[in-house]
């Protein structure tokens, strides 16, 4: 599942490329696509233009010249497409949209090989100081958000009697670290997956947190991970953050800070790659 580079790189794109179009056309190719919507989004999308975009951990969204938002999870599979109108074809393609601006098309495709994700217009809500699409105020900010208080999210992780690893890929605490991510800020300051919140020092949660968005952070300036070709930018371009990756993915391999093999454990059902000899904290 794309994670929060993954989905800021995304973002980034519609950013840059369809900002300030207007919704001309929308074609819903597979209702699963547009679950959750009240309204018909091939009625509601046409004459509404994109004002910004938005990101909260891993889910995104377009604002819209009518207050609203287009929220869109990519979920396992989900890819956004733009380019010229008829450029994108796959059988996996969800939704199509053109848009318009200044006499100019575009076509934003939205590809899904598995239809876990969709498209859904829902209103925006206030939140931790931030405008975000209603549904998703649940999500904590994540590291890169102003509103993201790091010394506290650092004591609400040592109140808590679970492992590490649950807490950094659990929402209501801190949005947006996945698995790789996770297991990637845990090799760096030592911390094992399975040591509980509550028995970290707050200096010890503090670096964790600080890692997590260090390395996602240089993720980004990859373009975010790839490990197939589910996982592509608005151009369809693969990141390759996916070949610096310290201990995620890499069991048995030999640790690249102490030569110890890398070993898997599951952490609340979810694998978890660490050094036996460099995480015993």
């Amino acid at each position: 599942m794309p994670e929060l580079p993954e989905v800021e790189v995304v973002r980034r794109g519609l950013e840059d490329h369809v900002v300030g179009y207007t919704f001309t056309s929308v074609e819903v190719l597979h209702p699963r696509a547009a679950r959750g919507n009240d309204v018909d989004l091939a009625e509601v999308l046409p004459g509404l233009t994109v004002t910004g975009t938005g990101r909260r951990g891993k889910f995104m969204w377009l604002e819209l010249s009518d207050g609203h938002a287009l929220l869109v999870h990519l979920r396992m599979s989900g890819q956004m497409i733009v380019g010229k109108p008829g450029m994108a074809n796959s059988r996996h393609m969800r939704i199509r949209s053109v848009l318009e601006r200044d006499g100019e098309e575009i076509e934003l495709a939205f590809i899904d090989q598995r239809i876990f994700g969709s498209w859904q217009w829902v209103p925006m809500t206030v939140d931790h100081g931030a405008l975000v699409p209603e549904g998703i105020s649940h999500i904590a900010p994540d590291p890169f958000e102003d509103s993201f208080d790091v010394v506290e999210v650092a004591r609400t992780m040592r109140r808590k009697n679970v492992a590490v690893k649950t807490l950094l890929l659990n929402q209501s605490v801190v949005s947006g670290i996945g698995s790789i991510y996770a297991d990637e800020a845990m090799w760096t300051v030592g911390v094992k997956p399975t040591r509980k919140g509550k028995a970290l020092r707050q200096r010890d949660a503090v670096a964790l947190l600080e890692e997590s968005r260090a390395v996602m952070a240089r993720a980004l300036r990859a373009g975010g991970t790839s490990f197939d070709s589910l996982y592509v930018n608005v151009n369809g371009a693969s990141g390759y953050f996916a070949r610096s990756l310290n201990a995620y993915g890499r069991e048995d391999e030999p640790c690249l800070r102490c030569g110890t093999p890398i070993h898997r454990t599951m952490v609340n059902q979810r694998s978890s790659y660490y050094c036996p000899e460099c995480q015993k904290l």
